[in-house]
């Protein structure tokens, strides 16, 4: 399975960006995909989740802000964030949950500045 997240830039506090993961190989093998991130420091965390059957899951502190969605083919993924502040500041990963384990894309890099 191959990833590949883009959509990442700079954006004022309080302002919404849509990040995108392209998916692709043995999609067949997908249990789910995941958006997480990681600021300088800081361990990598998730910020949303999307299960093969389409339910989401998000942790609190995005609860509301934060958006998973599956496009209309199925081998992408968005993660659609308003809101932003500047804590949302971090490197974003898309991960897929398969059957043979679990892949990584690169980052892309999302910075909201105050």
């Amino acid at each position: 399975v191959q990833l590949q997240a883009s959509g990442g830039g700079l954006v004022q506090a309080g302002g919404s960006l849509r990040l995108s993961c392209a998916v692709s190989g043995s999609t067949f093998s997908i249990n789910g995909i995941g958006w997480y991130r990681q600021a300088p420091g800081k361990q990598r965390e998730l910020v949303a989740g999307l299960s093969s059957s389409d339910i989401t899951h998000y942790p609190e502190f995005v609860k509301g802000r934060f958006t998973v969605s599956r496009g209309n083919a199925k081998n992408t993924v968005y993660l659609q964030m308003n809101s932003l502040e500047a804590e949302d500041t971090a490197i974003y990963y898309c991960n897929a949950d398969t059957t043979f384990g679990h892949f990584w894309g690169q980052g892309t890099l999302v910075t909201v500045s105050s």
